[in-house]
């Protein structure tokens, strides 16, 4: 079935795409690896570390880190060594020693048919994989898929490296679409862990399903083999697939996975880059990014406080754009701006996190949308949020546009 806008197929690496049994391949990848780094540390030691580091990246809550920055300060630190004393032994491990855990795998034929035939209809195709190795690990592991990133044009592939959320977290979810540009359209997570997979994906607002051979699952509308996938689609109605945004945990996890991905999106622009705009009269990324700054806390912040301090507020109505040309936004620092952002970013979210579920729905009167409420004020927050990280993607890639 074709979309339009075209669908958005979110596909989890282990266990869905690649036959890879993580009880047995996660042991020999550890030991592998202890046995590469002995001569620096002792294996025991290292491996006991290296988990502990790993849960670090999975609870992981914060956009002030990527998930390598998180894992460097669990794992290096008590080994009594840094990341560049060792470095070489791990380049030499990833080009070496993990290629041979291939054995461990197995492709799939279905999963090549499913991606192949994803793109032969259009659809926006991400590996929705735990991004929890280093980039390299990821590639290999797609192409014992038999599913080349350097063949088939992925959307987006994460790594620990470009990351700051793990699964199951749903902010995971929320800073993949962010760094997709939030594409518009239905859209659907595909994974084999109910856990990791499944349940953050629809608490984030997507539709899922469920890669479950034995089809047990607890919504078989949804659930079956990877071959079931591509029927599945063929029937189900795509106002199905259109995510839902609204929830408390999504709003959250989207206002916490916005300046990760902005971070990201933005931490390889030159000054000349963060200057450029597309057109004449369209703004440039330090523009959006001091745009977002100010919104945040000279509305969002206020807005937010009155609802919770006030018995049903008045909000009024602000026209921040002119701001742009007003303060002089194309001459400002954008990796300032980022920072400022965040740092506001943080205190929302803190006093938001501080609610009780039945605070969602405090009452407030705004000017252009009359009676509403707290939780539609964060969503219209949200879908600000969103509007300009798809502004500051096209800006960034304009073969998007």
């Amino acid at each position: 079935m074709t979309f339009a806008p075209p669908l958005t197929l979110l596909l989890d690496l282990d266990n869905t795409l690649l036959g890879n049994d993580m009880d047995t391949f996660v042991p020999a990848y550890l030991q592998a690896l202890s046995r590469s780094m002995a001569s620096h540390a002792d294996p025991a030691l290292l491996i006991d570390t290296l988990l502990a580091a790993t849960r670090q990246m999975v609870s992981a809550a914060s956009f002030d880190h990527t998930l390598s920055e998180t894992f460097d300060a669990a794992f290096y630190p008590p080994l009594g060594m840094q990341r560049q004393q060792v470095q070489a032994t791990i380049d030499r491990f990833y080009a070496e020693e993990f290629p041979r855990l291939r054995r461990l795998t197995r492709p799939r034929r279905a999963a090549v048919k499913l991606v192949e035939t994803a793109f032969a209809r259009g659809y926006r195709v991400g590996i929705a994989t735990n991004p929890l190795f280093p980039r390299t690990a990821i590639e290999q592991r797609l192409e014992w898929a038999g599913l080349s990133p350097q063949r088939y044009p992925f959307a987006l592939v994460p790594s620990y490296e470009t990351f700051h959320f793990a699964k199951p977290h749903p902010a995971f979810y929320a800073e993949f679409l962010a760094q997709m540009g939030w594409p518009d359209g239905p859209a659907v997570m595909v994974g084999d862990d109910p856990v990791n997979d499944i349940a953050p994906a629809r608490q984030l607002g997507l539709a899922a399903f469920w890669v479950d051979p034995h089809g047990e699952g607890p919504d078989c509308t949804a659930c079956g083999s990877l071959a079931d996938v591509l029927p599945w689609l063929e029937t189900v109605s795509p106002a199905t697939l259109q995510p839902a945004y609204d929830a408390p945990a999504a709003l959250l996890a989207i206002l916490r996975a916005t300046p990760a991905a902005l971070a990201t999106l933005t931490k390889a622009l030159t000054p000349q880059d963060w200057r450029r705009r597309p057109q004449p009269q369209e703004w440039a990324a330090v523009e959006i990014l001091c745009h977002l700054r100010d919104v945040e806390s000279e509305v969002n912040l206020p807005r937010l406080e009155a609802i919770i301090r006030e018995d049903n507020p008045f909000i009024p109505g602000q026209e921040t754009d002119p701001w742009a040309a007003a303060r002089r936004y194309h001459e400002q620092d954008g990796p300032l701006a980022l920072q400022r952002f965040g740092e506001s970013r943080q205190g929302l979210l803190a006093s938001l996190e501080a609610l009780a579920p039945s605070d969602w729905e405090r009452p407030a009167r705004h000017a252009i949308f009359g009676p509403t409420s707290l939780r539609e004020i964060v969503h219209i927050i949200v879908q600000h949020d969103q509007m300009h990280v798809r502004q500051l993607h096209a800006t960034l890639f304009p073969a998007t546009r």
